[in-house]
């Protein structure tokens, strides 16, 4: 008799959408994938750009975990009890506000349509000044710096800074939120229908990179400390969490009520919750001394160090290391950076934008016309983008610009900061202007690569997953030119969510552990980058440049701050 194939499902949230993979448990191959892209999100809804607000509703997250997982599994058309494990992971830190049995608080009477109800998404900015509070008490307060394990810098994007924010501005939230947990968590927690928060086994990497939990002082920081905050913060702590779980481990399994919705079955496990750019690097088969750089609208760049290489080393300014955040048995190390793909996706906007607002009046086309014009133009713009840059010379008259349009995460985190563009003359285009944010780009990989290798952190191999790193050979070339390093690329069009599957697999008892089902289901690699040595010669001196750019913005935010807070 033939045995019985088992199947997993990595279900991957991301800025934009959903999806999820249906996976073969024997050999990685993927049987069946769907995508679900946020219509409340897409439509720009409880969103203020302009004041860094991105709030995501999770009508958004529920309805797209019900289309694509009933849509890999009828796709796949495999028997329901066969797919063995689930497992979740998401952006972070991207906490929501919820009840004490963890109902998310805009989805109580009254709170429907209230942004701080909802999810703060992890690009969310509005937290500057309460990541700073959190720093200044960490160095000042005469007690332990929790901080130290985050890289040394408690970012805006994180957990205690966003939801410090909220309570404040809104005496609603505050009064009506039980608890906060990460959006990983959540889903994992509605997933195994559970009616209390307080079951909840939450996410070791979650809490370890960017809620300031640590072994060290048992936990999460002290209400002595919290408090200092805000008495709020103080009060939530016993109402969130001691003990965190890798996710290797089981959580549950999937509740009566989402078996009958997905097509499955109640013996199905659900695996505690993780990261998109863990689940990634897990994907794209880590090992130690190897970065894995998941690049999409930011990058994650992912390391895992044994603990007798790390000890008790603490990284500066990277985004936290934490046993078990990877691979358990292991500490997992993050850095990266606040916009990488977003930096293009911000050049491509302002350039369509007189297009599109001079076609909306226009006469001398169709409205469909319209429509495909717009639709071929911003499919096609970075591509042509890329080929006339590619011919552009490496040279002095070339302009110089940050990567730091959303803020910088790593190394050092500092939200205040933002972008600049120098050395800009009657001769520069739309070309060369690309070239300088692509270059922008790859240097603030290049920092990043420099922090952990001045850290004693050995990078021998980089692999690159995600959309930049499979769609944009321009881009991953001059990144191997910056690293002076060849880099390589995974195939998986969704490593992140192969990566949870493998989570998957783990904690339904298909294999032993992470690193074994690595080696067996992990990504193959579809392309590899040589480093020029001419142009790494040629670079040098722009990144110089870049480097003095950075420098000079620095001290000018620094400036300004300290004269804004005079006057206050």
């Amino acid at each position: 008799m033939t045995q019985e194939k088992n199947y997993v499902i990595g279900l991957d949230y991301g800025s934009d959408s959903v999806r999820a993979v249906l996976i073969d448990a024997a050999n990685g191959t993927e049987i069946a994938s769907e995508v679900y892209w946020y219509p409340r999100w897409k439509a720009g809804k409880y969103c203020a750009p302009a004041a860094n607000q991105f709030r995501q509703h999770p009508l958004d997250h529920l309805e797209g975990l019900e289309h694509t997982i009933r849509g890999v599994v009828a796709a796949g058309g495999v028997p329901p009890e066969r797919v063995r494990g689930i497992c979740v992971d998401t952006t972070g830190s991207s906490p929501v506000p919820v009840t004490r049995s963890g109902t998310p608080l805009c989805f109580e009477p009254g709170m429907e349509e209230n942004p701080n109800a909802m999810m703060v998404l992890w690009k969310d900015h509005t937290a500057i000044a309460e990541a700073e509070e959190i720093n200044e008490l960490a160095r000042s307060w005469g007690g332990e710096d929790f901080t130290r394990y985050e890289g040394g810098i408690y970012s805006s994007e994180w957990f205690w800074a966003k939801i410090l924010h909220v309570v404040r501005e809104d005496e609603a939230v505050r009064e009506h939120a039980y608890s906060w947990v990460e959006h990983c968590d959540l889903m994992t927690h509605l997933l195994t229908g559970q009616t209390d928060i307080h079951d909840l086994k939450r996410s070791r990497c979650a809490a370890g990179h960017k809620a300031m939990w640590h072994e060290d002082w048992d936990g999460l920081p002290p209400e002595a400390f919290l408090g200092r905050l805000h008495p709020y913060l103080a009060q939530l702590r016993g109402r969130l969490y001691r003990e965190t779980y890798t996710s290797d481990v089981v959580a549950g399994h999937l509740s009566e009520q989402w078996a009958r919705k997905l097509g499955l079955t109640t013996a199905t496990v659900v695996a505690v919750g993780t990261f998109d750019a863990h689940a990634g690097a897990i994907g794209a088969g880590i090992t130690e001394n190897c970065l894995v750089r998941v690049m999409g609208t930011s990058t994650c760049d992912m390391m895992v160090a044994s603990r007798e290489v790390i000890g008790e080393h603490a990284v500066r300014g990277i985004c936290g290391q934490v046993d078990g955040s990877i691979i358990p048995g292991m500490v997992g190390l993050e850095a990266g950076q606040s916009a990488f793909g977003d930096v293009l996706a911000w050049f491509k906007s302002v350039l369509l934008w007189p297009t599109k607002e001079l076609l909306a009046g226009s006469r001398l086309l169709t409205e469909e016309q319209k429509r495909q014009l717009m639709e071929e133009m911003d499919t096609e713009l970075i591509g042509v983008l890329s080929e006339r840059a590619r011919d552009i010379p490496l040279s002095d008259n070339l302009p110089t610009a940050l990567d730091w349009v959303n803020g910088r995460r790593t190394p050092d985190a500092d939200q205040s900061l933002k972008s600049a563009i120098t050395n800009i003359s009657l001769g520069t285009g739309a070309p060369e202007l690309f070239k300088a944010l692509v270059h922008a780009i790859c240097f603030g990989s290049r920092k990043i690569v420099e922090r952990f290798e001045a850290e004693g952190v050995r990078i021998d191999r980089v692999i690159g997953i995600g959309g930049v790193a499979r769609k944009s050979p321009y881009i991953m070339q001059t990144l191997a030119d910056v690293l002076d390093r060849p880099i390589i690329v995974a195939t998986s069009d969704y490593a992140p969510a192969l990566g949870a599957a493998i989570y998957a697999a783990v904690a339904a008892g298909l294999y032993p552990d992470i690193l074994t089902t690595s080696r067996q289901l992990a990504s193959s690699y579809e392309a590899e980058y040589q480093p020029d040595p001419e142009a790494v010669r040629q670079l040098l001196p722009l990144l110089r440049r870049y480097e003095a750019l950075g420098q000079f913005v620095e001290e000018q935010t620094a400036s300004t701050i300290k004269e804004q807070s005079l006057a206050d």
